[in-house]
């Protein structure tokens, strides 16, 4: 249960729930992506867009999983429209099915929520040679995002209501990163720090977010943000034993719930105190301030250009 915090000038703070900062919107008519949505604030993202009548696709690697999510939430909400499509973050030819597959279901697609995201694991290669963190959190949500982004403007135009892509970072990227990102050691195993490769690729998150908005700022009407959803007791941890033995034990008493760190998510994604705005960070349901790496234009932009030519 998390204990502490005072409501910010959005009216919530950050023992809010999803559900609470999202009371009495309709999201009817609505249609969104949440990658890693079979667990924690992913499953519960997921839920509460459906609760509020959005038409949720979860992007997931393991589908068996996504059917008992989604048999869940329809035994909870009757009404709520989920499905389920095969998504691997780590891997580009897997991110370019999932892509293709959407566009030719002919489905409009308003909400992009980048969630999924690995934490602390150990030193691998996904299948494209890139370290998996960055991989993961970082380049699949990078390539997704610019191959569902002319159907997220076509559905801006054709609904006239702005389209959402939500980048959920965290407070790591803060993490003895006065450097940014070192783009020549992506992929050296040499001094690799599990830690400090996750705070990269979540650095990475909010200045893809950052220059996202920056390029969506002229007549697009789709918005793009980063997010810290704040400590949670999650499985994101399941790499690293200490963090593990911190979540199962004092974590209760003084980590957020799923449902309060899902909820900033659903806020950026749905309240209408969000609309027009762009290329800004989130904690707590409330406008926050990032590290000075996160306000980097010219990082911002060298990691565009880096990123675009890994996925060529």
């Amino acid at each position: 249960m998390w204990f502490f915090g005072r409501k910010g000038p959005s009216g919530f703070s950050s023992s809010s729930t999803a559900e609470e900062v999202t009371q009495g919107i309709d999201g009817t008519g609505l249609t969104a992506i949440v990658t890693g949505a079979t667990s924690g604030i992913g499953t519960e993202t997921t839920r509460v867009l459906a609760l509020r009548g959005v038409h949720v696709i979860m992007g997931v690697r393991n589908m068996a999983l996504a059917r008992d999510v989604k048999e869940a939430i329809v035994k909870e909400i009757p009404k709520a429209k989920v499905d389920a499509m095969e998504l691997d973050l780590s891997s580009m030819a897997s991110v370019r099915k999932f892509a293709t597959d959407f566009n030719n279901q002919g489905l409009p697609l308003n909400l992009l929520i980048n969630n999924a995201g690995i934490m602390a694991s150990p030193f691998m290669l996904s299948k494209d040679n890139i370290e998996m963190q960055f991989a993961t959190n970082h380049v699949g949500h990078f390539l997704l995002t610019s191959l569902l982004l002319d159907t997220m403007k076509k559905t801006a135009r054709k609904s006239n209501r702005e389209g959402r892509i939500v980048n959920v970072s965290s407070g790591a990227h803060g993490w003895g990163y006065r450097e940014g990102i070192r783009f020549d050691k992506i992929n050296d195993e040499s001094g690799y720090s599990s830690f400090r490769a996750y705070g990269q690729s979540k650095l990475a998150n909010i200045l893809h977010a950052n220059e996202l908005a920056k390029q969506l700022k002229e007549g697009a009407n789709i918005t793009a943000n980063s997010l810290h959803p704040g400590p949670i007791a999650t499985n994101l941890a399941r790499y690293n034993r200490v963090m593990r033995g911190f979540c199962s034990t004092v974590g209760e008493y003084v980590l957020k719930d799923v449902k309060q760190g899902a909820a900033t998510t659903c806020y950026v994604a749905l309240h209408p105190q969000v609309q027009g705005i762009s290329g800004e960070y989130f904690s707590d349901s409330n406008l926050a301030k990032t590290s000075a790496q996160g306000k980097d234009a010219d990082l911002a932009k060298k990691l565009w250009d880096f990123s675009m030519n890994l996925i060529k």
